[in-house]
């Protein structure tokens, strides 16, 4: 998948490229009897996932700190297809204790889960502290998620062995995972305030996100778990993540217009990767335009990737006991 690709949305070898759309490449997929949870469902993609999903069948919850605008986004995909079946549950991602407080809910409902979307992000943020006293960035997209998917872990494997359906974990990542710091991933201060660069402590989250999903991919595989999980870049789209920074995207979007995305065609790779049939067994691998890609050498480092997993561990931990 070259430039041009990119540029004229030229079908790769699955068959699809940047120009598809979400409904695109889940057409005649029949997901009626699978259960998806989608982080910070609300809004731009992940709200496009949500309706997608649903429209293929799926019963989607939304885990959204959010909940009014959850909730409104619910009633428009209800309102646009009646047999839409969508809830929503509070999820703040940077609070561990809101994420243990989700996973409670969510398992009093005994319901299986086939698929997990960890979509929710934020992006080039100011330098702050989540209530665990974590870097704000750092803690969101990628902590919140590492603690997120550890919970529900035994319910996917569960709910893959007793139905004989594959589960599958999406990392939502981005092509900025290769602008990091200087140090990689700051383990050693990943709370700092001094460098603190909004730019690469995005890219530093990105990155943790692919590492994340190959080294749970690992261990899934490891356990002979039924359970797959890959990372995906969307591509680049003007949504409310972008709110910190929303004249610089202007600007660049003024100078890089053929790279950008509608939010149909930005929520294609994810739903792509959680739905298509062809994917069975995949696992490990990281998505741009609905096609298998080869990230950052950084991001195929399998000891960096179990240094992040020990890491985050201690992390979560370390903050539970604040």
């Amino acid at each position: 998948m070259g430039i041009i690709s990119l540029m004229t949305g030229r079908p790769g070898p699955s068959g699809f490229g940047s120009a598809s759309t979400a409904e695109q490449v889940t057409e005649g997929i029949d997901a009626a009897n699978l259960t998806a949870i989608v982080t910070g469902g609300t809004s731009g993609i992940g709200a496009e996932t949500v309706r997608v999903l649903a429209l293929r069948g799926a019963h989607v919850i939304i885990a959204a700190r959010n909940t009014e605008a959850a909730n409104e986004t619910k009633e428009l995909i209800v309102k646009e297809n009646k047999a839409a079946s969508v809830d929503v549950l509070k999820l703040d991602l940077c609070s561990l204790k809101s994420v243990t407080a989700f996973v409670d809910k969510f398992n009093a409902l005994d319901i299986p889960l086939n698929i997990l979307i960890n979509n929710a992000g934020v992006m080039f943020c100011p330098y702050q502290l989540s209530e665990d006293g974590i870097e704000m960035q750092f803690a969101t997209n990628h902590l919140g998620h590492f603690f997120l998917t550890n919970l529900l872990l035994d319910k996917m494997k569960s709910t893959a062995k007793f139905s004989g359906i594959e589960g599958r974990i999406v990392n939502l990542s981005s092509i900025a995972h290769v602008l990091t710091y200087e140090e990689v991933i700051r383990f050693d201060k990943i709370n700092d305030q001094s460098g603190y660069s909004d730019k690469k402590a995005y890219g530093q989250s990105k990155l943790a996100n692919i590492l994340h999903a190959n080294e749970l991919s690992r261990r899934l595989q490891e356990d002979g778990a039924n359970v797959t999980a890959n990372s995906v870049h969307p591509g680049l789209i003007m949504t409310n993540l972008m709110r910190h920074s929303t004249l610089l995207m202007q600007v660049v979007k003024l100078f890089t217009y053929f790279f950008w995305k509608s939010v149909p065609q930005g929520a294609a790779t994810t739903c792509y990767v959680a739905l298509h049939p062809s994917l069975k067994g995949t696992t490990g691998k990281y998505f741009l335009d609905c096609n298998e890609m080869n990230p950052s050498m950084l991001a195929r480092d399998t000891v960096l990737a179990k240094k992040l997993w020990d890491f985050s561990n201690k992390l979560v931990k370390s903050a539970q006991h604040i």
